[in-house]
């Protein structure tokens, strides 16, 4: 035998061998894994739930209060007597109507009672102390009528526990149902029922430090932020050496962010970190209708997380309690004012000794009180941003880890053309694309999955079941032409990156962009260049068919704002880098900023309005230069559009022979 065939046989034998072990190997793990499963089954069982107690004490109080309302209304009817007259009862004796052996004769010291029954009714009639004068005994006797004679102050024993003890079960019942023994346990001191000794409790959910499995590793994205918080971990893990140089760490730190950037993750992720007690809740938590129940709760919170230090109190949304004080208009009692008052004063009160840290997230922190974010509360401010595309990489990879995936996804060109994408944005797209791979009968997620969740996601679902008429659709493909035209013929902008007359959405046709990386501010030449961009599919309903229609409405709203915050906010205009932010207030006064005083006169407000005009009119005017200049490659492209429906970059400049490398080079 060669020896090419002898090391070929030897490398097949080994595969064999490695092949076996990897086997035995995931059969372990199977067997570890169903272990685990076994064990957590087995803890859940053995764990007592409290919810199950507060189920089973719902289910006996209520029993008890149903008894209890039996008991004491039941007797209450059954004691009832109806009120009669002497003549009727004489009546009634004589033609023989009375129930036998019902007729009782109360005797009290200033009037006497007669009690009987007539076809199961009972009366009551009132008689004199001296019955002799009525007859009232040889009455009876003489219709053979029985009857019981005692003095009305003889009564008996269980008569009256008979009538005490229903009410007593009442408000036994009542008293334990509200009483502050039953505000113990549970989310916030609730204790299922927790009645309204508990409505003052922190509603705070306490995840201890076992619960927390988050950790910095699953946090991408936010490397700066991440950096930033590093200080509180290393504080909790070991606060002496923080201590014997004299360093104070940050009371308390606010995460600043758009919504799905990682915020509530970063926070999960500090205290999983440091291995602390974390106390998760939302501003909105404390805030009720009564009058001092919020900071009743603030100080509940902070007492909790003394007797828990060291640990981390996170609030979330704090702009629902943390809004500027004065602006509001129910004046300075107003219950949010109370509590963000009440929060103030805890923040000051505890020392970094107590080990205790405040974070803190927003969306909205330009509304948020200054005393709120001055040094010794908010020392420290963190901005949670959207993050780039190295950041967005590393999220699709914490993402596309958790499901089965090909190989063969580009996972760097996905992490390209989701520019502006948030980590759950990113969350979400992975998720719609497995959802995809499974309607579609695959095993795995492929990249077609990944482009049908993105284009879902940024242009809005398919209406597939949407039939257009064919002046419509012409109508359509044309609009998307002018608008992708004038952005491949002008530089400086978001590239184009698909265009479709697929109707989406709201939309009949999109055109897409990608965003421009890096990209933080906007030139002068860059809006006008957007304006031109947004008037492409106005512009060339205006050509071809010599009308418009309304479906320009979203391009002529967002033109609009574009060039009066040209005028108004940034100065690029021949007005002069001055600021008219009071333009838009003064239109309706209920949106005036706090102290702002309306400095525009009638005269400046003329100005802004014709800059603003001669802006998108000159914007105009240029798109319909250029799209007359290149109507040619405007009625290919829409004629293809008609065809293919939807056409990516790499199609639109082939199709209108330009070179892509100096597109993406721009």
């Amino acid at each position: 035998m060669k020896k090419k065939d002898k090391d070929k046989d030897y490398f097949v034998e080994l595969e064999k061998k490695l092949q076996e072990k990897k086997e035995k190997l995931d059969e372990l793990n199977q067997k570890k894994k169903k272990l685990n499963e076994l064990k957590k089954f087995s803890k859940k069982m053995n764990s007592k739930d409290p919810r199950k107690k507060n189920n089973i004490f719902i289910l006996l109080l209520s029993i008890g209060l149903i008894l209890s309302v039996i008991l004491l209304f039941g007797r209450a009817d059954n004691n009832k007597a109806a009120v009669a007259t002497y003549s009727e009862f004489v009546d009634l004796v004589k033609d023989n109507k009375i129930d036998n052996n019902s007729i009782s004769i109360l005797q009290g010291r200033e009037v006497n009672r007669i009690i009987y029954e007539s076809d199961g009714i009972k009366y009551s009639v009132q008689a004199p102390v001296d019955l002799s004068s009525l007859n009232l005994f040889s009455l009876l006797e003489g219709n053979d009528v029985q009857y019981t004679f005692k003095k009305e102050n003889e009564i008996k024993i269980w008569t009256i526990i008979g009538s005490i003890l229903p009410w007593l079960i009442f408000f036994a019942l009542i008293f334990f149902l509200f009483s502050p023994f039953r505000s113990k346990g549970g989310r916030g001191g609730g204790g299922g029922l927790g009645g309204a000794f508990s409505m003052g409790k922190s509603k705070a959910q306490i995840i201890k430090p076992q619960d927390v499995t988050v950790s910095f590793k699953d946090v991408k994205g936010c490397n700066e932020a991440v950096e930033e918080v590093k200080d509180i971990v290393d504080f909790l893990k070991s606060p002496s050496k923080f201590r014997e140089i004299g360093a104070k760490i940050p009371k308390g730190i606010l995460l600043v962010g758009q919504p799905g950037t990682g915020k509530t993750l970063l926070a999960k992720a500090v205290a999983g970190e440091a291995g602390v007690p974390f106390f998760f809740i939302s501003g909105s938590d404390f805030v009720e209708m009564f009058v001092g129940v919020g900071a009743s709760r603030v100080r509940d919170l902070f007492a909790n997380a003394k007797k828990e230090s060291p640990c981390i109190i996170f609030v979330d949304e704090i702009d629902a309690v943390g809004r500027k004080r004065g602006v509001g208009y129910n004046g300075g009692n107003d219950e949010k004012e109370q509590t963000l008052n009440q929060l103030l004063v805890e923040m000051d009160s505890f020392s970094m000794r107590e080990g205790i840290v405040v974070l803190g997230a927003t969306n909205r922190a330009d509304v948020l009180d200054k005393a709120l974010l001055r040094p010794g509360r908010f020392d420290r401010h963190v901005h949670v941003g959207i993050p780039d595309y190295k950041g967005r990489k590393e999220i699709l990879g914490v993402h596309l880890a958790k499901i089965k995936y090909s190989k063969k996804v580009d996972v760097d060109a996905v992490a390209k053309s989701t520019t502006g994408f948030t980590g759950a944005d990113l969350a979400n797209l992975v998720n719609e694309s497995a959802l995809r791979a499974i309607k579609e009968g695959r095993k795995q997620v492929e990249t077609k999955d990944l482009e049908f969740a993105k284009d879902k996601l940024m242009l809005g679902p398919e209406r597939k079941s949407m039939t257009l008429a064919k002046r419509e659709r012409e109508n359509t493909a044309y609009h998307e032409a002018g608008h992708a035209l004038v952005s491949l013929v002008l530089p400086e902008g978001n590239r184009l990156h698909k265009v479709t007359i697929v109707p989406r959405g709201g939309a009949l046709g999109v055109t897409h962009y990608l965003e421009e990386e890096g990209v933080y501010t906007k030139s002068r030449k860059s809006l006008e260049r957007e304006l031109r961009v947004l008037y492409g599919g106005r512009v060339a309903e205006e050509i071809i068919f010599g009308d418009v229609t309304n479906g320009a409405v979203n391009d002529i709203e967002r033109a609009t704002k574009i060039a009066q915050a040209m005028v108004c906010d940034w100065g690029l205009s021949k007005l002069g880098p001055i600021s008219y932010g009071n333009y838009k207030s003064s239109i309706n006064p209920m949106f005036q900023e706090e102290g702002s005083n309306d400095i525009i006169s009638d005269e400046t407000a003329k100005k802004i309005n014709l800059e603003i005009f001669n802006i998108l009119d000159a914007a105009y005017k240029d798109t319909k230069v250029i799209l007359k200049k290149n109507i040619s490659k405007l009625k290919l492209l829409a004629k293809a559009l008609m065809e293919k429906e939807t056409l990516e970059i790499e199609a639109v400049c082939k199709l209108l022979k330009i070179d892509l490398k100096k597109i993406k080079a721009a």
